[in-house]
């Protein structure tokens, strides 16, 4: 019989074109490959497989009390998040430790001027975009320019800061312009200083276009879309980031950073209301000191970088770049171990802000583990807004506040 076999598959292969056969040994070497890419990535990903619930907004991760998991962990279970988490798998952008400015909009009216703010040129205002407070500007006035108010005047940005923001393409001519000097007492560009472009056909751009680099095929979305920013600023150094892209790196920045102004456009501009160009979530932050550096002077290191959906213990993407650091310093360093501590503003009733504080401690340990960190190194604790490390009546202070802990054991 298997004689047989053998003859009859050899003179399959005598008869068949060698075209034919070299498709079909084509074939088969792609399956086995295929098979082995998909080990691979279950090894590597196994915490993206596994899931990380509600990553695309589902309603599980509140602390209303109508999700059955509270207090018991984390749902599981959520095949679309392999799709969410993975692309940020190498994202390394770190936030500033302490927040100098904060403006998530909230309490703002609609169709008034951002209260934390200041006009530059053209025209501004609050506006409601799918549920959300958003600021907005007018294409149709040929966008505006806008500068936070600080409490600071003059120059109050710091040798390291970063600055993020979510901005909206609604085409490809959407851009937002970020200027790193306060454009009320100039408009005139001061020396070694350029423009940050974001936005435009989904790349950014610096140096009056000189840097410029668009977004991987891989990472480019349909219109319209949301996008978030994140700046990294290190004595001379600047990074851009676009969602999970770092897209620039200009090592050698000649002028001094003094303040930020944004401005919100459109390159075509007869474009009107139904192409809207829209910012949030905006915040500035001082320094940039290596997660190691921080452990190794306090013993813990403290982060708002890892952020979560309002009222939820939902990870955002954009917090992959501290849990990625986190994951590379527990790996080389295998004496670590940390107690994660959850903590809250003082927003809210106090048992709700505890219950959440616990729910994102254990959210942050259990994705950890998903990404390949021992259990046995790892505990949760939450907080709540019993342990402030700031003033929670201004919104720096609750951003702030609105941190994990990652405790020497």
């Amino acid at each position: 019989m298997k004689n047989a076999l053998f003859l009859g598959l050899l003179g399959f292969f005598l008869i068949t074109p060698v075209s034919a056969e070299a498709q079909i040994l084509k074939k088969i070497k792609k399956k086995v490959e295929r098979r082995v890419d998909r080990k691979i990535d279950k090894t590597i990903d196994k915490g993206l497989d596994k899931g990380e619930d509600g990553m695309e907004g589902k309603k599980g991760d509140t602390i209303s009390g109508k999700n059955k998991e509270e207090g018991k962990g984390l749902p599981a279970g959520n095949e679309s998040s392999d799709k969410v988490l993975k692309p940020w798998s190498k994202f390394d952008f770190i936030p500033g430790e302490i927040v100098i400015f904060e403006d998530n909009l909230e309490g703002e009216k609609n169709g008034e001027f951002p209260s934390q703010w200041d006009l530059v040129d053209g025209y501004v205002e609050n506006a409601l975009f799918d549920g959300e407070n958003v600021i907005r500007f007018p294409v149709e006035n040929s966008g505006a320019t806008i500068t936070p108010l600080m409490k600071k005047d003059g120059d109050y940005l710091p040798e390291k800061f970063t600055i993020e923001f979510d901005m909206y393409l609604s085409s490809r001519t959407s851009k937002y312009t970020i200027s790193l000097w306060d454009r009320r007492i100039s408009n005139r560009r001061p020396e070694g200083l350029y423009d940050i472009v974001v936005g435009r056909d989904q790349e950014a751009s610096y140096e009056g276009g000189k840097m410029q680099r668009k977004l991987p095929e891989a990472s480019q979305k349909e219109y319209p879309h949301w996008r978030h920013v994140a700046i990294s600023f290190n004595i001379r150094a600047l990074k851009i980031y676009m969602d999970q892209d770092r897209l620039l790196m200009i090592p050698n920045v000649q002028g001094n950073p003094t303040a930020i102004s944004i401005s919100g456009d459109t390159y075509d501009f007869g474009q009107t209301g139904d192409y809207p160009t829209l910012i949030k979530n905006i915040r500035l932050a001082e320094g940039a000191v290596p997660l190691y550096d921080r452990f190794v002077t306090d013993g813990k290191i403290v982060t708002n970088g890892i952020k979560f959906d309002s009222g939820k213990a939902t990870l955002k993407p954009e917090s992959m770049g501290v849990m990625n650091e986190i994951v590379k310093l527990m790996q080389q360093y295998p004496e670590i171990k940390f107690s994660v501590e959850g903590h809250t503003d003082s927003d809210g009733d106090t048992q709700l802000n505890k219950n959440l504080s616990e729910q994102r401690a254990t959210k942050v340990v259990n994705t950890l583990v998903d990404m390949g960190v021992s259990s046995e190194r790892l505990v949760s604790k939450g907080f709540g807004e019993d342990v402030p490390i700031a003033d929670n009546s201004s919104p720096e202070g609750k951003a702030n506040n609105r941190r994990v802990e990652f405790v020497k054991m």
